[in-house]
């Protein structure tokens, strides 16, 4: 139902994670029974998460660990890996930079240009390990180094940014026809961002593999604020998998809708998957592992845009190693740790075996949800009042 914003203009009612929750069914199941697998291409994922692109977050030590424990990450092809051959040591000196100059300096540091022996010798790193190697371009860059890029061992293709379409148009260059690049790709190519539902199914419609959802929700990110776009992300995501939804209907084909951004909590990350996603892509929740190369510091790909940066370097500080981030065991109760073991038990705890059943879970519009009941938790800052 729109609701009047005025006599001329009405829209949607839209809702975030902490507006809505998860209804308990009648069934309840031990967590042990439980199965949050899932499947890109040919590569299986023991648990449904891939690491965000993001400098701060990914290198090629954090990549093989987060193979190890079942996940995957997303190597940026456009970052400070492929950029410098002694990326660590610039990573250091982010981490030094003062908040009124920080990115001021990183637009300089990412300056220095790609330089493809560096695309190529992080992949080859990667599988060396016996890991999946998995890596993203903006569409600007794709056409130009994905093909160094696949030789040299690539798996899965992601195409990223802050928005992206398969109708894209410009009189002043030759945009990427997605329609065409991604059925004549040889590997899995994931694309993003998106928000609606139009645009998911005609993202879905190019071939892909994956959809990622989700316009400015990130932590790191102020694209809502610099640009005034967005929707938040329950409805962004319901409304993705209505598009899957009418893409299977027409095609029979399967295409995983990938909430990406603005999940901090094992709850949130249920809700996700409650509200239609097959798996998510996080990257503040990860910033906080000792293996992430950014030190307890977090910032997204258009923080350093030379014109109109649309992020923010944030600490989110170093608070345990990935896997107790991921699967635990966790010493916090804040839900920030342990956030697949959670998201089991919330399964289990709805009587729901896999992910396809738990996207079927009643979900209700609850505002106070996260309040109600909480009076000490937020008044002594622990808990849910962190």
């Amino acid at each position: 139902m729109d609701i009047d914003i005025g006599k001329g203009k009405s829209g949607r009612r839209a809702y975030g994670f902490d507006e809505v929750s998860i209804v308990p069914s009648r069934r309840t199941r031990d967590a042990e029974d439980t199965d949050i697998s899932v499947k890109i291409g040919k590569y299986d994922l023991k648990i449904p998460v891939l690491a965000s692109a993001m400098d701060g977050v990914v290198d090629v030590g954090f990549a093989i660990e987060m193979n190890r424990i079942g996940g995957l990450a997303v190597l940026n092809f456009e970052g400070i890996q492929c950029r410098y051959d002694n990326a660590d040591e610039i990573l250091e000196k982010i981490s030094k930079f003062q908040d009124s100059e920080a990115t001021r300096k990183m637009q300089k540091i990412y300056t220095e240009p790609i330089k493809e022996e560096l695309v190529v010798k992080r992949i080859k790193q990667i599988k060396k390990a016996g890991c999946i190697a998995c890596g993203s371009f903006t569409p600007q860059k794709v056409e130009k180094y994905y093909r160094i890029a696949i030789d040299a061992g690539l798996d899965i293709l992601v195409i990223q940014g802050t928005v992206v379409s398969a109708e894209h148009v410009s009189e002043v260059r030759a945009p990427l026809d997605l329609k065409k690049f991604i059925p004549e790709c040889p590997i899995p190519v994931i694309v993003g961002g998106c928000a609606s539902f139009s645009t998911s199914l005609h993202l879905m419609r190019t071939g892909a593999v994956g959809v990622l959802v989700g316009v400015g929700p990130g932590e790191a990110c102020t694209t809502r604020q610099v640009l005034g776009i967005g929707v938040p992300q329950a409805t962004a995501i319901a409304d993705a998998a209505a598009a899957r939804a009418r893409h299977l209907d027409e095609t029979g084909d399967h295409i995983l809708v990938i909430a990406d951004g603005g999940m901090r909590t094992g709850g949130d990350i249920a809700k996700a998957i409650a509200c239609g996603a097959d798996l998510v892509m996080i990257g503040s929740p990860l910033s906080r592992a000792k293996e992430a190369p950014g030190r307890g510091f977090h910032w997204g790909m258009a923080t350093f845009h030379p014109e109109l940066p649309r992020g923010a370097r944030v600490k989110t500080e170093v608070a345990a190693k990935l896997e107790e981030i991921l699967v635990g065991p966790a010493f916090e109760n804040d839900g920030t740790l342990n956030l697949f073991g959670a998201l089991r038990t919330s399964m289990a705890t709805c009587g729901y075996k896999n992910i396809k059943e738990f996207q079927k879970a009643e979900v209700i519009v609850a505002p106070s949800i996260k309040t109600e009941g909480k009076f000490h938790q937020r008044m002594q800052k622990v808990g849910m009042g962190k």
